[in-house]
């Protein structure tokens, strides 16, 4: 799955042209690499996000097409 959609399905981002510019912009890094948002997002990658004025750090857990609110935590655990 593309890391913007990830990103906006997970609930991590809440708009997807937003996570698509945060890409962009080299705000968001996988596994210490700054990535576009083209990437292919996997089960164990470390995603962190500079986005606001905290940086976040979270490791994908699982990967799914779509997820209730409830189910998105279920899709990373923050580090």
């Amino acid at each position: 799955m593309r890391l913007d959609k990830y990103l906006k399905i997970s609930r991590l981002i809440k708009r997807r042209t937003v996570a698509n510019e945060a890409c962009d912009a080299g705000r968001v890094s996988v596994n210490g690499k700054v990535v576009r948002a083209s990437y292919d997002v996997k089960v164990g990658d470390e995603i962190t996000i500079n986005f606001g004025a905290k940086p976040l750090s979270v490791r994908v857990l699982e990967v799914k097409e779509t997820a209730f609110k409830d189910d998105a935590k279920n899709m990373y655990e923050a580090i």
